[in-house]
């Protein structure tokens, strides 16, 4: 159903069924926004839930299972989802995989899933969107990124790889669509702690131990990351393109 307020902005959020995903939905459905809310089929219950609550805040949530390693399914729900929202002006590629291994031990397969769902999916997400904002002559890409891939984290060397290579997919794109209005920035969280977080740092002592290196003396929440997300969709960013921010209560300074 073709969306009928016209004049409301529209956000799509990869990976929105929890964790970061689900705060940045929820923190721009606060700001005004409707939602396209995506994840993988499994996830759906979950998925439902974060629907839920956008429709608490009286926006409109479109809820689609996609995963962003097939390239079929992003053409097919970029498609619904244009039809049911009737535009997107903000894309959030979110969605990822850790899998902890050391280099030595690595095997071809986690190699290849993490590039599939890190690069491989931003790019093809990108391909797929950007060029209704381009026809539109405005847009924001924002990419989620990390400050492994900046420094490179021990045990997480591939995952720190796909990482570096979304900077840098952020900064090539932002050189090619600029012309059109469409701001391309990558958001590089520090030790957030989601499930993910909590699983990667494996017990209550290594929390404690980068809270005390966090200039702030703390980690993030999921909740830290929607305010610098919101700057990069915003009017108030406008010349600000081809950037990747940390955003880790001062881990890392460079």
């Amino acid at each position: 159903m073709q969306n009928t307020d016209s004049t409301r902005p529209v956000a799509l959020v990869t990976g929105a069924s929890r964790g970061i995903g689900q705060a940045l939905a929820l923190g721009f459905a606060d700001a005004g926004y409707d939602i396209v809310v995506t994840d993988l089929p499994q996830t759906e219950a979950e998925l439902r839930k974060t629907a839920d609550l956008i429709g608490r805040r009286e926006r409109k949530a479109h809820l689609f299972a996609l995963d962003v390693s097939d390239r079929k399914q992003i053409d097919d729900v970029t498609q619904r989802a244009l039809a049911a929202a009737g535009r997107i002006d903000v894309l959030i590629n979110n969605a990822g995989v850790l899998k902890p291994s050391l280099l030595q031990d690595l095997d071809e397969k986690t190699w290849d899933t993490h590039f599939d769902v890190n690069v491989k999916g931003v790019l093809m997400m990108c391909q797929a969107v950007v060029p209704h904002m381009r026809e539109r002559k405005t847009g924001r890409v924002i990419n989620i990124a990390s400050i492994a891939g900046r420094q490179g984290v021990a045990t997480q060397g591939h995952y720190a790889a796909t990482k570096s290579a979304v900077i840098t997919l952020t900064r090539v794109l932002a050189q090619e669509v600029g012309m059109d209005g469409v701001t391309v920035n990558a958001i590089c969280p520090g030790i957030i702690l989601t499930e993910m977080g909590r699983n990667n740092l494996g017990s209550e002592a290594a929390v404690r131990h980068w809270e005390d290196v966090a200039a702030l003396k703390r980690l993030g929440k999921p909740e830290d990351i929607v305010g610098p997300a919101l700057f990069f969709a915003s009017e108030q960013s406008a010349f600000v393109t081809g950037q990747a921010l940390n955003v880790c209560g001062g881990i890392y300074f460079h």
